[in-house]
């Protein structure tokens, strides 16, 4: 009787997945097949070479592993451009020497997203992270790579939930 249930119970989810009334990602119904990811430059003050290339390549994976739309480079139905507006390196607290203990790097993206076929989801909006680290170094090398990888999945994440999760 206990197998049964459980048995049941994975036969519904599944039938309600199979169906679009429910699927693993939390997205809903997808009007759209097609979805494009123009280049992220990065426009802030601080230029650190190469995130504006991993950004955009991390937004495109991750749209392409949640859903089952198709990556175009022109014409897609759903369009997301825009820039890093903001790369800064911040100390977070002091130590005796008056010198940094922690500090903070946050990036700034804006995006611009459009639907084209339903214009009323169309919208613009910054998305921002960070991450804190010893004072004693410089983002760079591991530990820039570790605080990248944080940071941009943590704003893709952000950008996929405001646009097609609808959270």
């Amino acid at each position: 009787m206990k197998y049964i249930k459980y048995i049941l119970a994975l036969t519904i989810l599944f039938t309600f997945s199979g169906c679009s009334v429910y699927n693993f990602t939390g997205t809903g119904k997808i009007d759209a097949k097609t979805f494009q990811v123009n280049y992220f430059q990065n426009v802030s003050e601080l230029i650190e070479p190469g995130i504006d290339r991993d950004f955009t390549l991390r937004l495109q994976d991750l749209i392409q592993n949640q859903t089952n739309l198709s990556l175009t480079n022109n014409n897609g139905d759903l369009v997301y451009e825009g820039e890093i507006v903001d790369y800064r390196v911040s100390p977070m607290t002091a130590t005796a020497e008056l010198t940094a203990a922690q500090s903070r790097l946050m990036v700034t993206v804006n995006l611009r997203f459009s639907n084209k076929s339903k214009p009323e989801e169309n919208f613009e909006k910054r998305f921002s992270f960070y991450d804190d680290f010893s004072g004693t170094s410089l983002p760079s090398g591991a530990q820039l790579k570790k605080s990248l990888d944080l940071i941009f999945e943590r704003i893709t994440q952000d950008i996929f939930s405001e646009t097609l999760a609808k959270w």
